[in-house]
């Protein structure tokens, strides 16, 4: 298994081939040779040395990922002597250095940072990436999202409380719903992407071993990675690594919602939306009239594994002093994991929504499953303007009570009450149990989140569009 590589058998089911090559052990030594080429030109222009024999050792980064010795298996194996991977890849860098330019450029390879610094920093390029290729299946689900939400504005469902029909409401403003809550889970990724730090702080956080110009190296070195540049070392103050964390947690509790929605809907007894078939996708391996919502059950799974994960980097902020006593070791793989699933739990959701398919008649169908009862709450604000709250109440809810031991509809039920009937006047009943007549202000709030989304569409960079 590959150094820092969270994955197993059944990863490939949940994860696309993208976002685990991003965050596979390859990745996380190359992101260790780019801080460490980083830290070389930084050194040099800060005046530490030779700028020549910072390019060399910069030119050697680049070209070494293919040396078997720097390998993330080979990498692994040695590590265990030091308890993290830095110590063997500066070791083997050092040597390709040497034999490429000879003694002088070598002496300046890993020059006053510690194995933290350049696997922090190296975990920072790679969640940098990581959140990149989320956020672009992010901001897809959320177009689809949209159009869903537009286009059902005004195709009339079942509200659901505790299971159980409520009141009546649209399949575009539950799409909206879905919408505004991506959109604010995709504005934290997007913030904790944006800011991520580099880690630079030597032995125990002073960069004593760089001497005055220890500042300007680090500031060289975050912009040379493009990273913020921290205001003090962060090795045991795991902010940024923990508001990863949060922000993969909130994506992945938003997108379950989403998922596990679609599974609901999608029940035989439900029957208003069916994913998409292709591919065999769906089916049972004994039951072959089945149609699963496979998309959004695996992406459920996706987001409790992610969730999980980022938990576990938020139990692991307690540090200790100036280096942690195995609370850092704890974060690497967790990182991984938390990333990758994410990602799966969101392209998952994004494919399961973007061919839905909307069965409008069967929501139509379940508003009547129960004879008129969920619109009981607007009978009872009706027919209060005349009998009062209390008595309307009373009366209305012996009237459901009727229905539900055998009676009749609720419009019958509501006729056989002479003082509610009176109360509702001439047509008043047929009126209230208009389920067309009681959306509020549904269309209202389908159209905040699509102001909402918009304006999440002109705060995004170019780069992502």
């Amino acid at each position: 298994m590959d150094l820092l590589d969270s994955g197993d058998v059944f990863e490939g089911i949940f994860v696309s081939e993208a976002l685990r090559k991003t965050t596979d052990g390859g990745a996380w030594v190359r992101a260790m040779l780019a801080a460490e080429a980083a830290l070389a030109l930084a050194g040099a222009r800060a005046g530490l040395f030779p700028l020549e024999d910072a390019e060399a050792i910069a030119s050697v980064c680049r070209s070494v990922e293919a040396d078997a010795g720097l390998s993330a298996e080979a990498l692994a194996l040695k590590a265990r002597a030091s308890g993290n991977p830095v110590p063997p890849l500066v070791e083997r860098l050092t040597t390709a250095v040497r034999e490429a330019t000879g003694e002088e450029a070598a002496r300046y390879v890993h020059r006053g940072a510690t194995s933290q610094d350049v696997l922090d920093t190296a975990a920072m390029l790679v969640t940098r990436d990581a959140i990149g290729l989320i956020l672009t299946d992010l901001d897809r689900l959320c177009a689809a999202l949209a159009a869903l939400a537009d286009g059902h504005r005004a195709t009339l469902m079942s509200g659901r409380t505790l299971m159980q029909h409520a009141v009546p409401t649209t399949f575009g403003l539950k799409a909206a719903g879905w919408l505004s809550s991506l959109v604010a889970a995709g504005q934290g990724l997007r913030r904790a992407g944006e800011t991520l730090p580099a880690q630079l702080g030597g032995a125990a956080g002073t960069l004593a071993s760089l001497g005055e110009p220890g500042i300007r190296v680090l500031e060289e070195f975050a912009s040379e990675l493009g990273l913020r540049e921290a205001a003090v070392p962060w090795h045991t103050h795991r902010h940024p690594v923990a508001g990863v964390g949060g922000a993969l947690s909130l994506t992945c509790g938003t997108v379950g919602k989403i998922a596990g929605d679609l599974v609901l809907l999608a029940q035989t007894e439900v029957g208003e939306v069916a994913e998409a078939p292709g591919g065999g996708r769906g089916g049972s391996s004994t039951l072959p009239h089945k149609r699963n919502p496979i998309l959004s059950v695996t992406a459920v799974s996706a987001g409790r594994r992610g969730r999980a994960e980022a938990a576990a980097l938020l139990g692991a902020m307690d540090h200790e002093h100036e280096r942690a006593a195995g609370a850092w070791h704890a974060e690497w793989g967790t990182l991984t994991g938390a990333l990758r699933y994410t990602g799966g739990a969101v392209a998952l959701t994004r494919e399961a929504v973007s061919g839905l398919e909307v069965n409008v008649r069967r929501m139509r169908e379940n508003l009547g499953l129960t004879d008129g009862l969920l619109l009981a709450e607007n009978l009872t604000t009706l027919a209060a303007r005349n009998l009062g709250r209390l008595e309307a109440h009373e009366r209305v809810g012996a009237a459901c009570r009727r229905v539900l031991s055998g009676g009749g509809t609720l419009r019958e039920e509501v006729a056989a009450d002479s003082d509610l009937a009176a109360a509702l006047g001439k047509d008043g009943a047929a009126r209230a149990l208009d389920p067309e007549r009681y959306l509020g202000s549904a269309g209202e709030f389908v159209d905040r989140a699509l102001d909402e989304y918009r304006t999440y569409l002109t705060e995004r960079p170019e780069e992502s569009e």
